[in-house]
């Protein structure tokens, strides 16, 4: 065996149809396989998946509803227990101020988000939170164990 006789596998090429290359070949002739007139028998026809023919497209026949508010704030939730975790794998200080920095940091959330502390769970330690909101079940958690909740804005 040597180069001169390589050749592919039995079925690994498929032999590629050139069309508009004379009617000798099968496939030329006025139509090249386009078939008879009609847009897409054209040179350079190619229509949208969507267009449906100058019929009313799909997206403007079904009706529209509800109401997008431009100015909402979205807040990434964080419950009081999730802050406890964090703080007894080492990921946070409990003697540190926790920030949404400090939250990025330990992976709790992502940058430039606004942070929401929720009260959900227990809260064994007193933490000094800084967040951009809290949840009135988390602020008097977090108090009761002896922490201070600040509303930071942004």
């Amino acid at each position: 065996m040597d180069l001169s006789n390589l050749k592919p596998a039995k079925g690994a090429t498929r032999k590629r149809k050139r069309i508009g290359r004379g009617v000798g070949s099968g496939y030329g002739g006025h139509s090249s396989t386009k078939g008879d007139k009609g847009q897409k028998s054209r040179a350079g026809a190619s229509i949208p998946a969507w267009f449906e023919g100058g019929q009313m497209p799909l997206q403007r026949r079904v009706p529209k509803f509800g109401f997008k508010n431009p100015f909402r704030k979205e807040y990434r939730p964080i419950n009081v227990s999730r802050l406890s975790e964090l703080v007894r794998a080492g990921r946070l200080d409990p003697a540190e101020e926790i920030t949404p920095e400090r939250l990025v940091e330990a992976g709790a959330a992502r940058k430039a988000e606004r942070v929401k502390i929720l009260g959900g769970g227990t809260l064994e330690m007193a933490l000094n939170v800084s967040a951009h909101a809290f949840s009135a079940s988390a602020r008097e958690k977090i108090e009761a164990a002896g922490g201070v909740a600040t509303v930071i804005g942004k």
